[in-house]
């Protein structure tokens, strides 16, 4: 039997040695160890932001501006400027920002509690006066950093630190739907809804946050991306079971997808208005 392959002796060290083929680290996040839970699904989402912003060649002109969460430890490994906000406050110190800076690009990073919960009247008005500024939600429906319990975005059923028995609606009333709350208001440009929990999700989701930072800054207004991401420390399951738990009970009613584009609408109309090739109006 012709052997095509050369096989490698495992019983003693290799006499070459082994050199790095290319380095798949992201260039703004700075090299060492974060400190988040095994199946986090927050460092994909934010190695998603920063990969976008080199992308377009902003990091020198980027500002974010961080609630308070597990995400927190995370951002003193970005090598971009980074401000922290109080609880919840972080759309109304990028408002500032934005506005004694209006050529940077400033977004902001809160989970479902620091937003939700703790926030919300700050993302809608920022939403109303349609700044100029994106605001991106992780969002799990637990408050991962004190504990595991309950947010305003918790599914029906989902079990939390204080719903063993699954969030019940008699009890603990509906869920917010953020990007459904949001994408009526007049200011806001664009606004979807993705999630990290696997290949092609996280292909969409940079995307997504690539054009809510290019809407941004060609002046558009208001941009919003919702990350679903995985907790599964909080949800009480295995790491492994975490993206299929997100698919099924997360996503089933935070629906993945582009809730609202104003870009789509515009080019839509001047379609319905273009001329047809013998000149006539397509809209008569």
């Amino acid at each position: 039997m012709t052997q095509l392959l050369p096989v490698i002796p495992s019983s003693e060290p290799p006499t070459r040695p082994g050199k790095v083929v290319d380095d798949f680290a992201p260039r703004l996040i700075l090299p060492g160890e974060h400190a988040l839970c095994p199946g986090c699904g927050e460092p994909i989402a934010i190695r998603s932001v920063v990969e976008m912003i080199d992308e377009l060649e902003l990091a020198a002109r980027s500002v974010g501006v961080f609630g308070i969460g597990c995400y927190t430890a995370f951002s003193p490994k970005l090598d971009v400027e980074v401000l922290q906000a109080l609880h919840g406050r972080a759309p109304s110190l990028a408002t500032g920002v934005k506005r004694a800076k209006p050529d940077c690009l400033v977004f902001t990073v809160q989970g479902d509690g620091d937003m939700v919960n703790e926030g919300l009247q700050e993302v809608i008005h920022t939403a109303a006066r349609g700044e100029n500024v994106t605001c991106i939600l992780l969002n799990n429906g637990v408050f991962g950093e004190t504990g595991g319990h309950m947010t305003a975005t918790t599914v029906l059923g989902q079990r939390t630190k204080n719903t063993l028995e699954g969030r019940d609606a008699k009890r603990h009333g509906y869920p917010i739907l953020m990007s459904e709350l949001l994408a009526p208001l007049d200011g806001v440009a664009f606004i979807a809804r993705c999630a990290v929990n696997n290949a092609v999700n996280i292909t969409r989701t940079r995307r997504w946050i690539k054009q809510a930072l290019s809407m941004q800054m060609a002046g558009a207004g208001f941009t919003f991306i919702e990350v679903l991401t995985m907790c599964p420390t909080g949800w009480f399951i295995e790491t492994g079971e975490a993206p299929d738990y997100l698919a099924d009970k997360i996503a089933a009613v935070h629906a993945v997808g582009v809730v609202k584009d104003i870009s789509a609408a515009d080019k839509t109309a001047s379609d319905k208005t273009a001329p047809d090739k013998t000149g006539s109006d397509t809209t008569r």
